[in-house]
């Protein structure tokens, strides 16, 4: 007994040498035999564990390298604050900023007599039945937290103070009384399960939207009953015939949908000046069937519109749409040529024809899939972009006429505030709520294998994606964020965040010069 026993103990200690180098031996053999890899034909085993530590790089510069401000697209700040107002709506930190106040970037100008929370002008009835996350252990070695019911209030603009789109053009005026909803993101793009999430986490926090993306719209859209923006895209998902022709029957029953509250054209986007994409693994037969296409084939939609080609033409169209569906129809631009924009906008003023609303979206925004060479230089951002639509408009006596949607990492209050002071009137968020849904930033977005199931239409994967849960975070992010809007106009001494303009922000260059930011003149 006594020598099995050994016997066997010795053969695992044989096995345990052997395998590890017959298994090292045959990696090197095969590494030096190779042609695609120089380093590793000279360096099999080293070149191998280079470029196990490239892969494994993202992750080790977003959680031991990188600090607190550097990550990009969003630091490790931007990504926790979101989160936090999602778990918690807890925006509070301790002992001081870790914004770097040498670097130029825009202030709000506080006043020396800020108003008191009972001065400002808030809606906040209905209150919202909502759910948070509270902390009962926090260590190194454990944390524990649970969730609890709980009533918030939802900090919605009065009715004097409401945003009206199309008020004076259309049957059907979009009043808004929430100043920041979801940007555009389409289903495809998303899975079902975000898509779902958002919509009822939006449409319990009262006030907010949520844009189709160019995607067409779908019964997960439709889950929560949140007031909707559909947008049409040059791809015309949703409105469109087989053969890729507008089809004025399928907008005409869109229109007469009671969610949704208005038409967006998508002109550009900034992270892609171009038509989207969609890859074909996401492509599942009911975004086929939503979309007019065929399964399982990649959708590539065109860089523009076929129906029109001249402002006048797309002016015209416009116009047809606001008949037609009786409600407000925008544009989604990214500014670049500015002579163009003020030639369009110039037609506007002499025609007297306007769409609702313009969305401006910074070059700097985010996309489900896009070249390096576009989302780098084409369109420029969000900060140098709404100044120059909100001074057009101005000079051309037609700011009154045109409401603004501003769009492009602006995910919390602060950055929010100062693009309502640069002049916008309303905030679309992508990626902040895509954060309060489970995005851990892997940025495989493009390939359909997103690890937290957000972006991706695979189902096992979007298994990790819970709704009921993730939808509680959506309302909680939205109430935080108009909280902190609020905050901000009070510190700004007005009662409404509404009522911010360039007056209430300065900008400070690396050298310490403060610059006030002229506001618009009218022509």
């Amino acid at each position: 007994m006594t020598t099995a026993i050994l016997f066997v103990l010795t053969a695992i200690i044989v096995l345990a040498i052997l395998l590890p180098a017959i298994f090292l031996f045959v990696l090197w053999r095969r590494d030096e035999r190779q042609e695609e890899h120089a380093v590793l034909r000279n360096y099999p085993l080293l070149g191998k564990m280079r470029y196990i530590l490239e892969k494994m790089g993202p992750e080790l510069r977003q959680y031991l390298f990188l600090n607190n401000n550097e990550a990009k697209p969003f630091s490790r700040n931007d990504y926790q604050q979101t989160v936090m107002s999602g778990k918690y709506k807890e925006r509070i930190m301790g002992f001081g900023s870790e914004r770097n106040f040498d670097e130029a970037g825009y202030f709000i100008r506080n006043s020396l007599f800020p108003k008191q929370k009972g001065e400002l002008a808030i809606d906040n009835e209905p209150k919202v039945k909502t759910k948070l996350y509270k902390i009962d252990q926090d260590n190194l070695f454990r944390r524990k937290e649970h969730r609890e019911d709980a009533t918030a209030a939802p900090f919605l603009l009065t009715d004097e103070n409401a945003v009206i789109i199309g008020e004076h053009t259309c049957r059907s005026p979009f009043i808004v009384k929430g100043l920041v909803g979801q940007s555009a993101m389409s289903y495809g793009a998303l899975g079902d399960r975000a898509i779902t999430a958002l919509s009822i986490g939006l449409h319990r926090a009262h006030g907010a939207w949520m844009n189709t993306g160019e995607g067409g719209l779908s019964d997960h859209h439709l889950k929560g009953g949140v007031d909707i923006i559909f947008q049409i895209g040059p791809g015309l998902f949703g409105v469109r015939t087989k053969e890729g022709e507008f089809s004025w029957e399928d907008f005409k029953k869109k229109s007469d949908m009671k969610e949704i509250k208005a038409f967006e054209l998508k002109l550009a986007q900034g992270a892609k000046t171009r038509g989207g994409h969609v890859d074909g693994a996401k492509v599942t037969p009911e975004i086929a069937r939503i979309r007019n296409v065929e399964v399982g084939k990649s959708i590539d939609s065109p860089n523009r519109f076929n129906e029109f080609h001249t402002p006048k033409e797309m002016l015209d169209f416009i116009q047809q749409l606001r008949e037609v569906g009786g409600k407000p129809v925008g544009i989604k631009i990214v500014v670049g040529n500015t002579n163009e924009l003020e030639e369009l906008i110039s037609y506007m003023a002499t025609n007297d024809v306007t769409p609702d609303f313009i969305t401006v979206d910074g070059g700097e925004g985010g996309t489900g899939a896009s070249f390096h060479e576009l989302a780098d230089v084409a369109g420029v951002p969000i900060r140098s972009a709404l100044p120059i639509v909100d001074e057009l408009l101005t000079k051309y006596d037609i700011r009154h006429k045109v409401k603004i949607f501003a769009s492009g990492k602006l995910l919390t209050p602060d950055k929010m505030a100062i693009a309502l002071c640069l002049g916008a009137d309303l905030i679309n968020v992508a990626r902040g709520f895509m954060f309060s849904v489970g995005c851990i930033q892997a940025q495989v977005c493009h390939t359909n294998n997103c690890p937290v199931g957000v972006a991706t239409t695979d189902p096992k994967l979007q298994k990790a994606l819970s709704v009921e849960e993730k939808s509680y975070r959506v309302s909680n992010y939205v109430l935080s964020v108009r909280e902190g809007l609020f905050n901000l106009a009070a510190a700004a001494g007005v009662d409404s965040p509404t009522k911010l303009t360039r007056e209430h922000v300065v900008y400070q260059t690396a050298n310490g010069e403060l610059f006030p930011v002229k506001p618009a003149v009218s022509s």
